[in-house]
């Protein structure tokens, strides 16, 4: 299974369309490359072909340097320069998800879906290793 059979599932689960579905997939791994350390991040990646790339596309952290001015990248600067880079990318990634003019129970139901397939994909154990080292991310994404 490779990133578009995971983009084209929370697609078809999440009732969303691709570009926005891509948006939120691509958002949530980056995160995860952020803030996962160590080998278990690299072989979750190595197991999802495509998902490393799909990451880089929708960098949280580039999209916050890149700086679009306003109140909003002002805030994520300031936090992420408070909190750290991994808080940053936490903070920035929920940001661009609810920029993405999603509200939270499509967000919850396209990132349950994501981790299910990346599940399917990289394997539970792995899956879940990568994602307890970002405990945060799943409680906004509501998966306990």
């Amino acid at each position: 299974m490779d990133v578009q059979d995971i983009v084209n599932t929370v697609s078809q689960k999440a009732d969303l369309d691709q570009a926005t579905t891509e948006k939120v997939v691509g958002t949530i791994f980056s995160v995860l490359e952020h803030e996962a350390e160590g080998t278990s991040a690299s072989s979750f990646f190595a197991k999802i072909p495509g998902a490393d790339a799909l990451a880089q596309k929708y960098d949280v952290m580039a999209a916050a340097s890149a700086g679009g001015g306003g109140l909003l990248s002002s805030l994520q600067g300031a936090l992420g320069g408070v909190l750290g880079e991994k808080a940053g990318a936490l903070v920035n990634g929920v940001a661009a998800l609810k920029a993405s003019g999603l509200d939270m129970a499509q967000i919850q139901k396209a990132g349950a879906t994501l981790i299910q397939q990346a599940e399917a994909a990289a394997g539970p154990d792995l899956t879940n290793e990568v994602l307890g080292s970002v405990p945060s991310l799943k409680s906004h994404l509501g998966i306990s």
